[in-house]
């Protein structure tokens, strides 16, 4: 049974096997979450991304995690460059993420809440989304999976999904 926890809090901070960026296809690392990850990584993370890139929508890319705490960054490209997502692109994005967390035999992993950033994604609807994927995933090596929000809204939007099935 793989835990979850839901945080808030600044995803390049956590101490996760892997951290996942919510990426466009092209794997540019620009603004939002990609950016902060730049940041506080370097820019060596975004240099091996786009090598790696253009992806198809809803895959994922894995790169090394620069100078943060993580082994992996894994790009889940949930828009393309018109910042446009979906339900279909996000539920995608999360499956794939995971599939090569387990691909690398990783035991946890962080993810932001996809898309409610520059994609204007519901946050609402990503929680159930994201949730469901984590719930319903067959896991091999995870054990941990971490939701982390940066905004006390959605960090009280996904507690508030996540309780939801314990009732």
């Amino acid at each position: 049974m793989v835990e979850i926890e839901i945080i808030q809090g600044d995803i390049t901070k956590i101490e996760a096997d892997a951290i996942v960026n919510a990426a466009n296809s092209r794997l540019i690392m620009g603004g939002g979450v990609a950016g902060a990850i730049r940041r506080a990584g370097g820019d060596e993370i975004n240099e091996e991304a786009i090598k790696k890139g253009p992806i198809p929508i809803g895959e994922a890319a894995v790169t090394g995690a620069g100078r943060l705490k993580a082994k992996y960054v894994i790009h889940g490209a949930v828009m393309g460059l018109d910042f446009y997502t979906d339900a279909d692109k996000i539920k995608a994005a999360t499956e794939n993420s995971l599939k090569r967390a387990e691909e690398l035999k990783l035991k946890s992993i962080a993810f932001p809440a996809f898309g409610t950033g520059v994609g204007g994604f519901p946050v609402d609807e990503c929680a159930k989304i994201m949730l469901d994927v984590a719930k319903d995933f067959k896991y091999k090596s995870l054990a941990k999976i971490i939701f982390v929000l940066f905004d006390k809204k959605a960090y009280e939007t996904f507690v508030d999904e996540l309780d939801k099935d314990k009732n």
